[in-house]
């Protein structure tokens, strides 16, 4: 199921140690750390958990240019993440930890955000979605005018289910379901706080939102129902010991949008939603979550086919690099910048004009060589993995169904100059040049074998 997450990604650390003395300076613990964990917090790792349970995932956030946004994609190998610029540094979330008790939580670069600029391929990951998930944390992201209208035109089609947050804005009319905890919901819906109050918060937010339904989570006590005319439904749930509780909200929200997906009701998405959480919680939370894989090369993955191979790189955590051009008479320019490029990755697809885009660009005497030895000729060089021809002027549309990482140009262009680095930068991709090779052109070779006939 192609599901789409929308919402606040943060980096989560956890800081581990041992406490075994005080500092001399005040009276307070000293920790000696042992390790640092990351992982994707928030939308992120809604969109870790639904790609674990086997689904297509887009992950639609807004970042920053910062080095916790990089260690956020690190985290998510497989997710497509669309990252809007969120004009405002990555949210970091570090929570100091000794023998499975929190001594402390450090929170940097979570303060008030601009709302941020969300652009056309976050708005068709939406349109494109057969189930959604909004894990609102208060980063403005759903407060996008053109994000909400997508969001409400989607929802009328396919189920989306959104868990709010006090600091967030409303869900959409169209929701499905709406995921309050117990102290969310009374806040939000000005009742008494507790779970004999858990049916009165319930029906107030439903009739004020325009939802479906809307589900309460009580904790340990399971979660209350509300959904239209019928009577409130409490689904209970055996307690369970946990030491790290993070994390449940999430495995409740994307559980209930696979199951709702694939048609399931709200009553039954609902207990299956509770149900999930408890098996997380009992599992141990966060720790029973599997680490990404390390990325070696893209060996067993299809070359024959560039866009399978670049999936297949994607999905394993892998650097996809793209590298175009005409590379009609091949020469060493071109070589050398290829190889280059194979460098800066885990698989290197080169995007190649066609013979009538050529002939558009440099004129009717042009290709020289024809387009099917310009494949050939490029896929006998190592470095080259899978070539894929375009027949537009430029490479964009074929950029757009790769997703690379990272594309490379000669060095005699700049990055900035390039109307391919705007569309690399919405999925968080990078414009690299490599140095240009003096003496060697197309252009140059050509008119040097027409002086020799």
């Amino acid at each position: 199921m192609r599901i789409t997450v929308v919402g606040d990604t943060l980096l989560d650390e956890d800081v581990e140690g041992t406490i075994e003395r005080l500092c001399p300076d005040a009276p307070v613990p000293v920790v000696d750390v042992s390790a640092h964990r990351f992982r994707a917090g928030g939308a992120g790792l809604v969109a870790a958990m639904l790609h674990h349970d086997g689904h297509e995932v887009e992950l639609v956030t807004a970042l920053g240019d910062d080095e916790a946004a990089r260690r956020i994609r690190e985290r998510l190998p497989g997710v497509s993440i669309i990252a809007c610029d969120s004009a405002a540094p990555t949210p970091v979330k570090q929570r100091v930890r000794t023998a499975d008790q929190a001594v402390c939580r450090i929170d940097e670069g979570c303060g008030p955000p601009p709302v941020p600029r969300v652009d056309d391929l976050a708005l068709a990951a939406v349109s494109r979605a057969e189930a959604i998930v909004v894990s609102d944390y208060g980063r403005r992201l759903t407060e996008h005018p053109e994000l909400r209208a997508a969001l409400q035109r989607r929802a009328l089609r396919v189920p989306l289910v959104w868990d709010p947050h006090p600091r967030g804005t409303e869900p959409v009319s169209a929701a499905r379901l709406v995921t309050p905890n117990i102290d969310e919901a009374a806040a939000a819906a000005g009742t008494g706080r507790g779970a004999a109050h858990a049916s009165e918060a319930a029906e107030r937010l439903r009739e004020r939102y325009g939802c479906a339904a809307v589900l309460v989570t009580l904790g340990e006590l399971g979660a209350l129902l509300h959904e239209g005319e019928r009577a409130p439904v409490e689904i209970t749930t055996d307690p369970v010991e946990a030491a790290d509780p993070c994390g449940a909200g999430d495995r409740l929200i994307s559980a209930a949008a696979a199951a709702l997906g694939r048609g399931a009701g709200l009553e039954e998405a609902a207990r299956e939603a509770v149900a999930s959480a408890r098996a997380y919680l009992a599992a141990g939370g966060v720790a029973s979550l599997p680490e990404p894989e390390t990325i070696e090369a893209p060996a067993g993955a299809p070359t024959d086919d560039p866009i399978a191979l670049a999936r297949s790189v994607h999905e394993r955590g892998g650097t996809v690099v793209a590298a175009g051009g005409c590379f009609d008479l091949l020469h060493a320019g071109h070589v050398r910048t290829l190889a280059a490029a194979r460098d800066m990755g885990d698989c290197l697809v080169v995007c190649l004009n066609s013979d009538d885009s050529v002939r558009r660009l440099k004129g009717p005497e042009r290709p020289i060589i024809r387009e099917h030895d310009r494949v050939e000729m490029l896929l006998a060089l190592n470095c080259v993995d899978a070539v894929l021809v375009f027949d537009e002027d430029g490479p964009e549309r074929a950029l757009e169904r790769l997703r690379p990482h990272v594309w490379v140009k000669g060095g005699d262009y700049t990055v900035e100059a390039l109307p391919e680095t705007p569309l690399l930068r919405s999925w968080g991709g990078t414009t690299v040049t490599v140095p240009y090779h003096l003496g060697r052109s197309t252009t140059r070779l050509a008119t040097a074998l027409a002086r020799v006939g």
